[in-house]
């Protein structure tokens, strides 16, 4: 099918990111004023279920099963959507230590972050279901899936992150230089590696939505104040990609996780029309 093919699958993938938050957030946008309590949690289920619809009808019209995706449910979905969180925010909050101890960020007063505890329940779950699993369903899901029929193991990996960080030159960010604004594409490439990393590495999906949620979680419990935001970025990449490398550490030889049978070997699939 044409909606398989590598290059469709990566355009259709880009477009889907940007048509789950226009639709999921449409109704609430129309029928409720921005103040109004409801207004973020309805906006947050409305972007995850326009996720599943998308990726569900992409994969009908590409007559591809829906269990590709890799939201398998098992006992060890909840491990390994907590493992991926710690993951996440561990080499998120070593990125902020050690911006702060170079000079490049300084930490937010403690203050703040105490008045926001109440909320963390609440802004943990905003970062989920708004941007962790419906991103992750689209790049570390479905389009993980759909490459990896065609072309190599290292290829996918590296199609499904850059292409993620690719879509963060148009993302709001405090990046006000045209350096810093590539520098915070890396950086988005570097936390689509770790995701697609725990994706290969448990051969499901639910790792890699920890690990795009502990990224937020980090940055909820340890905020920071940028002073060199381009070094801060520059580290950032650095602990990412190197999280991404010790999940992948776990794999064996023969390509497939040392805990989950169901990962395919690195043996490249056949070419399928």
């Amino acid at each position: 099918m044409r909606v398989t093919h590598p290059v469709w699958a990566v355009l259709i993938t880009a477009v889907a990111m940007l048509a789950q938050v226009i639709i999921g957030t449409a109704p609430v946008t129309l029928l409720l004023e921005r103040d109004n309590v409801l207004y973020r949690p309805l906006g947050m289920i409305g972007i995850t279920l326009a996720s599943l619809g998308l990726v569900y009808l992409i994969r009908r019209l590409g007559r591809q099963p829906w269990r590709g995706v890799g939201l398998r449910g098992s006992w060890r979905a909840p491990l390994h959507l907590l493992l991926g969180a710690l993951a996440g925010t561990a080499a998120m909050a070593a990125a902020n230590a050690l911006s702060v101890a170079v000079g490049a960020a300084a930490w937010q007063p403690w203050e703040m972050v105490t008045a926001g505890l109440p909320y963390l329940p609440l802004m943990i779950a905003f970062a989920l279901l708004s941007q962790a699993f419906p991103e992750e369903l689209l790049w570390r899901g479905h389009l993980f899936d759909t490459l990896s029929d065609r072309l190599t193991p290292p290829v996918v990996l590296a199609v499904v992150s850059i292409g993620f960080g690719a879509m963060h030159l148009i993302s709001n960010s405090p990046a006000d230089t045209p350096v810093e604004r590539l520098l915070y594409v890396g950086q988005a490439t570097a936390l689509g590696f770790a995701c697609a990393a725990a994706r290969v590495r448990t051969g499901a999906l639910w790792a890699a939505v920890g690990v795009h949620t502990g990224f937020h979680i980090a940055n909820m419990l340890l905020p920071t104040r940028d002073i060199a935001y381009g070094v801060q970025l520059v580290i950032m990449v650095g602990t990412l990609c190197v999280t991404g490398l010790l999940i992948l550490a776990g794999r064996r030889r023969d390509g497939t996780a040392a805990t989950d049978g169901t990962v395919r070997t690195t043996a490249p699939p056949p070419f399928r029309r």
